[in-house]
This record gives structure tokens, sequence and C-alpha cells, in this order.
């Protein structure tokens, strides 16, 4: 499985994802300057956290509109797998690759602890890994992951089944104690129309190997790894 990372000014999971993908994959991921104009062919791009120009103006807007970020709506188009986590969720709904937006947490604050998820569709490359029915654990990093969504948007997501993960209790009960920032119907992850596109809030990357909190996260990577290899 070919890969790519996706580097903006202001990233500080990059190093995270280039590490997850190389262990899961066994190949160096390219590291893709956001100045670049051009995609290495690669089977999946990842665009990780952090805070892609300070976050000005919103987060991920300014990403947005990065040069790279032609070539990687053009190779979501085409079908090539896009992972976006925390701010590359952000950067996903700001090109338009996918519907809603992140708005600040619920409780305005930023908010850093490990949360539980439960896997909505565990039919797709990124999730197949998965068990429907069981919890997993991984880490949430953000100040702003509120999912919000216009009515009629939010019932298209739900209707067509594009929701990938929503916060849970470790029984898998949909509880507001268990919403770490408001989101709506307690989406933590959505896909596109296609589902080779996947924007998730919570960092699978920090726990894709025991000695760094678990390996809930490397179930993702493994699940791409035997999809597109």
């Amino acid at each position: 499985m070919k890969s790519a990372v996706i580097v903006f000014p202001g990233s500080n999971c990059d190093r995270d994802m280039q590490v997850a993908l190389r262990e899961v994959a066994g190949k160096e991921p390219h590291m893709v300057w956001h100045g670049d104009s051009q995609m290495p062919e690669v089977d999946v791009i990842a665009i990780p956290g952090g805070f892609s120009y300070g976050d000005y103006l919103r987060c991920g807007a300014m990403a947005a509109n990065s040069p790279i970020m032609r070539e990687v709506v053009a190779k979501a188009n085409q079908g090539t797998a896009v992972l976006g986590v925390c701010n590359g969720f952000q950067v996903l709904t700001e090109c338009g690759l996918l519907p809603g937006a992140l708005m600040r947490n619920a409780s305005l604050k930023f908010v850093c602890r490990e949360v539980n998820l439960t896997v909505e569709d565990n039919t797709t490359a990124f999730t197949f890994n998965y068990s429907k029915n069981k919890p997993i654990r991984v880490s949430v990093a953000h100040g702003d992951g509120n999912f919000f969504a216009e009515q009629a948007t939010l019932e298209k997501i739900e209707g067509e089944g594009q929701v990938a993960f929503r916060y849970c209790n470790a029984q898998g009960e949909l509880v507001d104690t268990a919403n770490p920032n408001g989101s709506m119907n307690a989406i933590a992850g959505i896909f596109n129309e296609k589902r080779n596109v996947l924007g998730m809030m919570p960092h699978p990357e920090r726990h894709a190997d025991p000695a760094t909190g678990g390996n809930d996260g490397r179930l993702l990577f493994e699940s791409l790894m035997g999809a597109l290899s």
C-alpha cells in the first residue's frame, strides 16, 4: 500500500500518521508539502491533525485552499482513499469533500482525553477489521470538534449510512456524557457517499501501538492495508 501524508504549516500529527502508516504497510509514506502541486501515485492520502495555518479564519479554511488540495480533491473524485483526522476532518469539510462543519466544542474548552466509539459501518475499506458491536477506544484532542449540519444534510447523512463512528460509553451506549464536544447525533466521523473519503475527529494513529496506549486505531490502518494492497 502506497501512501502520502499532507503537511501544512502548523501540522503536528503528521509524524504520528507517518509512523502508523509505515508500521502497518512496511513502506515509507510520501510526506507531501502543502505548497506542492503534484501528488505521487498512492493508494491512500492522509491529512493529519494539528493547527494548519494557526487555525486562522476557521479551522482548515486556509489549508483547504492550498495548492496540494486541488490534487487531493481530484484524486478523491477518482476513487483514491482519503483519510482526514482532526484538523484533517476540518480541511475535508472546508474543501467540500465531506458535508457539514466542525464548530467550537459545546464546552468552549479544548478537550484532550480518551473516548469510546461505536463503529457504525464495518463494510468499508477503512473499517472492515472492526466489529460493529464492539466499542473501540482512541483519543481526541481538539477545540473545534462539534460536528454540525443543517437538518436536511444531517438526514441525508443518516439516511444514506454515511456515519462512520459515534461517541459512546464503554458499553456502547450513546449517552451525553460520552460526547466530548456536543456533536449532533454523537457523530465522531463520516464518509462521503462513495465511502472512499473518511473524516474523523478522534486520532487512530495515536492508538496504533500498545506502547502508546492501545491498538484499536491500528485496525483502521490494517483495514486499509487489506483493502488497498
